[in-house]
């Protein structure tokens, strides 16, 4: 097997597990077993093929949407998961669907469209599924002979560019993103397809990650990896700010000035760890190794196999987790050689990092346990209400967590002894050997979120916040495998403040600041409603970010499945 097909295809293995939220529900936690919220049988519309709304239409308001809110939340995720008679197998192998709810003046408009990828336009074309995904393997095309269809097997798959897990920005451009090394470029009005771009046409990587982090400059911080015969690596990007005014009316994609900033060796080439994000604050890079391991030989192995790509995970407890501080100004590695170790645990979703007074204060949500990665199949979401409890009952929760890293410290810092000082923290970091910090954690939490059954999908006011001292995230809550509430944490007091009905299922709740804020939370929480047990009825909800109460919702006309990430632009 040739170098080159895992470098190509490398991207490609991790495509779409960070849609997998493994702390959904009430859920096991050590020995303890929370009682599950009982599942209805029609969350499957959650999971259903639905159709394109190009042309604008307009919603009806209920409440009222304050008149300041003036721009688009912009949506992504799966909308379609069958081609002729051949379905996906994964609830995140489906066709990106685009969404956009267009507000001005108190009212709402809403359009959608489906990312017109080389994927959607092959499976299109053939009426067949033709490219593979991340849970599901495209079979060979039956109108071959046996020993044509044979040697397929041994073929270089064809890396999807299915962007549907987020809108990112870079140079004031938008783009939908996954985690292979394509992207593609749309117009956020109105939700066209425009390039496909190939991270490895500007730099030397083969994915970049759903999830970059923003400059104050305007520049854009993501994480990428190679893989080659000196071993795999961790890569932390930095792409440019846009160049004013040379470039500012050029209608093309545009990442040149992309750089590696620095570049961090996997200790074995061929079981890297899979990362769907990463932390940033105003001086540092955070790369969390957990051990959520990739088994290169399974992933060359499968495919002869017939077999799809999401198998080649394993969880690893053995390896713990370890954290890489990287300078993002000069590329330095850590403020020393010293090793920041913690015990095994799994992230997807960082909610923000920032420094304070010699130490990097980093929250965000994690679990102890990821055995069940790849099991999110569209079988297994669809099961009966007796399975369907049996499963959820099996997956580990995502909880809030704060670790504390010493940044002035070296390797002749006493042993054994707490280095955080931190009057506020009660994480711990202590040197166990010369050059090694262990680190527990703190819990953001108390025993009232174990009621919503854990949180995921963290967001702040990043725009203010991202990378500094902060008070306020707003999460997910997860009764059951989706999504039934919506939260807002005090990471001071720890106090929760909840937005829940039964039969509503929210989406990632985005914060938009209002004009002239002089306060954190001042300003609104846009979440997309969907409403399985009544069609077309999901509605946009506006929540007051300060007291969590709904001010309005602008109800849609058309159905909209579960969908992933989004953001928020006030120019389009």
């Amino acid at each position: 097997f040739s170098l080159g097909y895992i470098v190509f295809s490398l991207g490609y293995i991790v495509f779409g597990l960070g849609y997998i939220v493994f702390s959904l529900g009430y859920i096991r936690s050590g020995d303890k077993i929370f009682p599950l919220c009982s599942v209805p049988s029609c969350l499957a519309a959650l999971l259903s093929s639905v159709e394109e709304t190009p042309d604008p239409i307009p919603t009806t308001i209920k409440g009222t949407i304050p008149t300041w809110i003036k721009g688009s939340f912009l949506r992504n995720g799966p909308g379609k998961f069958e081609f002729g008679e051949e379905s996906y197998t994964h609830w995140f192998d489906g066709m990106a669907l685009m969404h956009r709810f267009h507000i001005q003046e108190g009212n709402v408009t809403y359009s959608s469209r489906f990312l017109r990828s080389d994927s959607y336009v092959s499976n299109s074309e053939k009426n067949r599924i033709v490219v593979s995904e991340f849970g599901t393997l495209a079979m060979p095309d039956p109108c071959k002979n046996i020993f044509a269809r044979f040697f397929s097997r041994f073929q270089v798959p064809k890396a999807t560019d299915n962007a549907n897990v987020n809108f990112v920005k870079y140079k004031g451009d938008y783009y939908v993103s996954t985690e292979t090394n394509f992207m593609r470029r749309v117009d956020p009005r109105s939700l066209e397809t425009k390039e496909k771009v190939d991270w490895s046409q500007y730099i030397a990587v083969n994915s970049a990650t759903a999830h970059p982090h923003y400059g104050r400059d305007g520049s854009t911080y993501n994480m990428g990896n190679s893989y080659g015969r000196s071993g795999f690596f961790y890569h932390i990007l930095r792409v440019p700010p846009r160049d004013e005014p040379a470039d500012a009316t050029a209608d093309s994609p545009d990442l040149s000035g992309a750089r590696i900033v620095c570049s961090i060796r996997a200790p074995e080439s061929r079981k890297p760890s899979y990362y769907h994000s990463f932390a940033m604050s105003e001086n540092y890079v955070v790369f969390i190794e957990q051990p959520i391991k990739m088994d290169l030989l399974k992933f060359m192995l499968y495919k002869i196999q017939g077999k799809s790509f999401h198998r080649i995970m394993s969880w690893q407890p053995q390896y713990g987790t370890v954290f890489h501080l990287v300078n993002r100004h000069t590329g330095e590695v850590g403020p020393s050689d010293v090793k920041y170790r913690a015990a095994a645990m799994f992230t997807l979703h960082q909610i923000n990092a920032f420094e304070e007074n010699g130490f990097l204060v980093m929250d965000m949500c994690c679990g102890d346990n990821g055995e069940i990665i790849g099991d999110f199949t569209l079988e297994n979401l669809r099961r009966g209400s007796g399975d369907i409890d049996k499963f959820y009952n099996s997956l580990c929760r995502n909880l809030p967590r704060r670790y504390v890293l010493p940044l002035n410290v070296d390797r002749q810092a006493p042993l054994d002894e707490n280095l955080v000082t931190l009057h506020h923290c009660k994480a711990t970091a202590k040197m166990i050997k010369p050059g090694e910090v262990y680190m527990t954690h703190e819990e953001l939490h108390d025993a009232e979120l174990l009621q919503y059954g854990g949180l995921e999908f963290p967001q702040i006011n990043y725009e203010e916040y991202n990378g500094r001292p902060y008070r306020f995230f707003y999460s997910c809550g997860f009764g059951h495998v989706f999504a039934d509430s919506l939260l807002k944490m005090d990471v001071h007091t720890k106090e929760l403040k909840v937005w829940r009905h039964p039969g509503l299922y929210p989406s990632e709740p985005v914060f938009v600041a209002s004009p002239n804020a002089a306060e954190e939370d001042d300003g609104v929480v846009l979440s997309v409603i969907v409403t399985p047990r009544k069609e077309k009825s999901t509605f946009l909800l506006v929540l007051d970010a300060k007291t969590f109460t709904e001010l309005g919702r602008a109800e849609v006309p058309v159905d909209i499945p579960c969908g992933t990430h989004g953001v928020f632009s006030n120019t389009c």
